[in-house]
């Protein structure tokens, strides 16, 4: 049987997430393939301002911190300085979606490189617990207390399948980390997102489904199953973008 051990892709720092928090668990997962791969030594993270700014104390190799929502564009100067590079972000759904809308789709549309990891928990996280661009219609937040009213603040907005229309983009998949068969398939579509930067075939995503028990107001247990329950029937799980084949351009 083969020896459980910490990844050579995370650093020794204890993590801050909170209790019940499935950042953890994808950090991991993005250290274990990038070890996997081989790519430790050219890998280049860019951390996004959030609740995984401190991403760079965690990821064993290379990091940049961006501003709010800059991380691909940061993430496409990394890469077009040195296309050898490997270069991925990793951005929560306030970062990505909302003040980071614009640099996303731009990144896409135009191919870019690069990987991007995307936590989407439908809240501000380190902030408070504001009503993010994915918080659900009449999910309670700091800022919705009567529930997210769709008729004032629109509704939630579905980035993997947006992106998956986009013509540069190479891999689009959304995945949860709630489980143990879906934190395998987890791994395998990050492991395929960082392949299809390896053989240049594009811009790839993977977005994760995660909880935010402190925010959400639940115990652990509770928010894995309010997940399962409220975000998946609105998320659902699945490659909505797999170009890799045959590549995009």
């Amino acid at each position: 049987m083969a020896e459980f051990k910490k990844t050579s892709g995370l650093t020794d720092a204890v993590f801050h997430y909170c209790p019940g928090c499935t950042h953890g668990i994808v950090h991991r997962l993005v250290g274990e393939v990038m070890e996997e791969l081989g790519i430790l030594g050219k890998a280049v993270g860019v951390a996004p301002v959030g609740c995984a700014v401190m991403a760079y104390d965690y990821f064993n190799c290379d990091m940049i911190q961006a501003p709010h929502g800059r991380a691909p564009a940061v993430a496409t100067g990394a890469k077009r300085a040195n296309p050898a590079n490997i270069v991925f972000t990793y951005q929560g759904d306030g970062d990505l979606a909302a003040i980071g809308t614009a640099e996303t789709v731009h990144a896409a549309t135009r191919g870019e490189n690069i990987t991007v990891i995307f936590i989407n928990n439908a809240i501000y996280g380190m902030t408070g617990g504001q009503m993010a661009p994915t918080t659900l219609a009449g999910q309670v937040t700091q800022t919705t207390p009567y529930g997210r009213d769709v008729t004032r603040a629109g509704f939630p907005i579905r980035m993997s399948e947006m992106l998956a229309t986009l013509d540069g983009v190479a891999y689009a998949e959304r995945v949860t980390v709630v489980d143990v068969p879906n934190v395998r398939k987890a791994k395998a579509a990050i492991k395929k997102a960082f392949q299809a930067q390896l053989e240049g075939k594009g811009f790839s995503i993977v977005e994760v489904l995660s909880t935010c028990p402190t925010n959400w107001g639940l115990a652990p247990v509770e928010a894995v199953k309010w997940l399962k329950e409220n975000m998946i029937p609105h998320y659902p799980l699945g490659c909505y973008q797999d170009r890799t084949e045959k590549g995009v351009f």
